[in-house]
C-alpha cells in the first residue's frame, strides 16, 4: 500500500476535558490500587477502561476499524500502540491504555479481533486463528500513521504488546517505522531479512519456564538481529508464559513490576527525548 493513502478518522465519543482527569485519578491518590490490582479485578478493570474513548478509522485498504484512546493529560505527548493478548480488546487492555495516559503517553489500544472478545481459551485460539496476517499488518500500520499525525502527538510512537500482541507489536514495526518496540512473549521468530525493514530497538520480555516463545526461539531473534545490525534488549525472568497477567494462574507480580518498570524506561529514553 502507498503511503500516501488516506485515513480517515472519526471520534465516536467527544473529545471531554473530565477524560483527562479521570486517567490521572487513580494515580494520583495517595492510596489508590496498584496497576496489578486495577488489572486484576474487572469492576476496576472496568472504571478504568471507562476513561479511554472508542476510536474509528478507515484504514488505508478501506477497512473500518477501532481501539479505544486514552489521552493524558498533557499534550502533544508521544504516543503509544498497545495490542492485545489473545482474549482481544477487553477491559484490562483498555485499563492499559489508562495507565499509559497517566504517565504522559497518548495510548491506543488497537482491537484486531473486530470487536470480538474471547472469554475461554478455546474462544481466544479461534478468534487468534482468524487473524488474517495482511489485514492485521494494515490495521497496524493504519493506527500508526494515525497516532503520528494526531494533534495530540509529538509524532513518536511506540508498539507495545502482550503474547500473541507481542508478536504483532515486532510486526507492526517491521510494517511501519517506530521509535520503540516492547515484546511482551510474544513470538519473534525472524529471519535478519525480515528484520531489514525495523528502524526502532526492541525491549524483550521472555519467560525462562515458556514453552511457547521459549529460549531457542528467543537465540534465533537474537542472532538474526544482530545479522541485521539491529539494537535489542532482552530479559528473562523465572517465570512462565503470560507471566505478566495478573488474571491467570501464571503471574508472577516481582517479575511483572520489575518488567512494567523496564518497558516505562525504555520508552521514556526513546519517545521522550
Amino acid at each position: 500500500m502507498p503511503d500516501s493513502a488516506p485515513i480517515a478518522r472519526t471520534d465516536a465519543i467527544p473529545r471531554d476535558p473530565q477524560r483527562r482527569r479521570l486517567l490521572g485519578g487513580l494515580a494520583a491518590l495517595p492510596l489508590a490500587p496498584s496497576l496489578a490490582a486495577i488489572l486484576a479485578d474487572p469492576r476496576l478493570a472496568a472504571a478504568a477502561a471507562a476513561g479511554t474513548e472508542s476510536v474509528t478509522i478507515t484504514t488505508r485498504d478501506g477497512r473500518e476499524v477501532s481501539g479505544a484512546l486514552a489521552v493524558p493529560a498533557e499534550t502533544p505527548a508521544p504516543a503509544v500502540l498497545l495490542i492485545h493478548e489473545w482474549w482481544g480488546l477487553n477491559d484490562q487492555i483498555k485499563a492499559m491504555a489508562a495507565e499509559f495516559a497517566a504517565a504522559g503517553y497518548l495510548a491506543l489500544a488497537v482491537d484486531l479481533y473486530g470487536g470480538e472478545v474471547a472469554g475461554t481459551p478455546d474462544e481466544a485460539k479461534a478468534l487468534m486463528s482468524a487473524v488474517e496476517e495482511p489485514a492485521a499488518t494494515d490495521t497496524l500500520a493504519s493506527w500508526i500513521a494515525w497516532l503520528k499525525d494526531h494533534g495530540d502527538s509529538t509524532g513518536k510512537v511506540g508498539a507495545v504488546g502482550w503474547c500473541f500482541g507481542g508478536g504483532w507489536a515486532l510486526n507492526a514495526s517491521l510494517a511501519a517505522p517506530v521509535e520503540a518496540t516492547v515484546v511482551y512473549y510474544g513470538r519473534v521468530n525472524k529471519t535478519a531479512g525480515e528484520l531489514a525493514s525495523l528502524e526502532s530497538p526492541v525491549l524483550g520480555h521472555f519467560a525462562t519456564e515458556d514453552k511457547f516463545i521459549n529460549r531457542e526461539m528467543v537465540d534465533g531473534f537474537e542472532s538474526a538481529m544482530d545479522e541485521a545490525g539491529k539494537d535489542y534488549t532482552t530479559h528473562w525472568y523465572e517465570a512462565d508464559h503470560a507471566f505478566a497477567n495478573p488474571t491467570g494462574a501464571r503471574y508472577d507480580e516481582a517479575d511483572a513490576a520489575e518488567a512494567w518498570e523496564r518497558t516505562k524506561a525504555f520508552l521514556a529514553e526513546h519517545l521522550e527525548g
